[in-house]
């Protein structure tokens, strides 16, 4: 079988573009058309180099990791490594769907002339195989995502709080924020943004009314005897939210945190509450905003096992599908 270079060129250019831009599409990223087409053409020159040399290398699954690390990096030009690391597992994620469904096309349309040489497969019939693989695929994935994304019922995005300070006990609503990826920046402990009159009964007013002048470092206002005890405990949280790119909230560091949903509840032994001196809701719904990995802090105790498989799938999917440590207060 006659194989044409430029053939095989183009045809790789395209299939690793359409994969190129499903990745973008569910990840959000932003699609930059020209650095597309490079990456691209990265991963067809690879393969036709492949092809052409034979050579032992280029089947070593570093140097496949490599070629799909440039192509994400030249793709997308990520800022972060975590946001790299992401992109690159859900290229191979959309790779293995999209060359599934070419595989599966190519044997229910034809199976006896199929050829696969240097690990491609070669048949007269292929184009046109492949590219109704990669339609199939394409729509695979795209509706895949969507469909998980939406089973985010409103129950799951709600929950209830119990936390201990000093040995007093406040409880409230809670939203589950997946923006809320609030760490204290030392402790690296997860931060729950409550509200302020949640705490009114639990927290000294010179503390709650004073947390600007705190975190700015004037504590003229509060008492001695509270400052010996307190001070120790606040934490400052650094914070970005829309409106505000460097924001700033007082913390404290909680007994205990307990986090309750419809199936389940976990008992959280480090965390830190930021103090929110406005309302998260005008409705007053909820008091606080807890992150979305909360939820798999702590050793919890299960109350419907039947039913908390979908959250493993929903945290794998909120780490490939979140980019940015951003809150977004109302």
């Amino acid at each position: 079988m006659t194989i044409y270079v430029d053939i095989l060129f183009l045809e790789n250019l395209m299939l690793n573009c359409i994969i190129l831009y499903a990745v973008a599409i569910i990840s959000k990223g932003r699609i930059k058309h020209f650095r597309i087409i490079i990456a691209g053409a990265l991963g067809a020159i690879y393969v036709v180099i492949y092809y052409i040399s034979k050579i032992s290398i280029y089947t070593n699954a570093i140097a496949k990791i490599l070629l799909a690390v440039c192509m994400v990096y030249v793709g997308f030009k990520p800022e972060k490594k975590k946001e790299l690391f992401k992109q690159v597992i859900l290229f191979f994620l959309v790779s293995f769907v999209f060359g599934g469904a070419s595989l599966g096309v190519i044997y229910f349309v034809n199976t006896n002339n199929v050829t696969i040489q240097n690990g491609m497969i070669l048949d007269s019939y292929s184009i046109k195989t492949i590219l109704l693989g990669v339609l199939i695929a394409f729509s695979i994935c795209i509706l895949a995502f969507k469909l998980v994304k939406a089973k985010f019922t409103k129950k799951d995005m709600f929950c209830e709080i119990i936390g201990i300070i000093d040995g007093k006990e406040f409880r409230t609503n809670a939203m589950i924020d997946t923006g809320n990826l609030l760490k204290e920046p030392i402790t690296n402990n997860p931060v729950v943004v409550v509200e302020r009159k949640v705490l009114e009964n639990i927290l000294p007013k010179e503390i709650l009314e004073n947390t600007e002048n705190i975190l700015g470092g004037d504590i003229e206002n509060i008492p001695k005897n509270l400052q010996d005890k307190y001070l120790s405990k606040l934490k400052v949280i650094p914070f970005s939210s829309l409106g505000k790119q460097n924001g700033m909230l007082l913390g404290i560091k909680v007994e205990s945190l307990i986090v309750i949903n419809s199936r389940e509840e976990r008992k959280i032994d480090k965390a830190i509450i930021g103090i929110y001196n406005k309302q998260l809701t005008k409705k007053g719904e909820y008091g606080a905003l807890v992150g979305f990995e909360v939820r798999f802090i702590g050793i919890p105790k299960i109350k419907n096992l039947n039913k908390t498989k979908d959250l493993g799938i929903k945290y794998i999917l909120y780490i490939l599908l979140n980019k940015e440590r951003i809150v977004c207060f109302s």
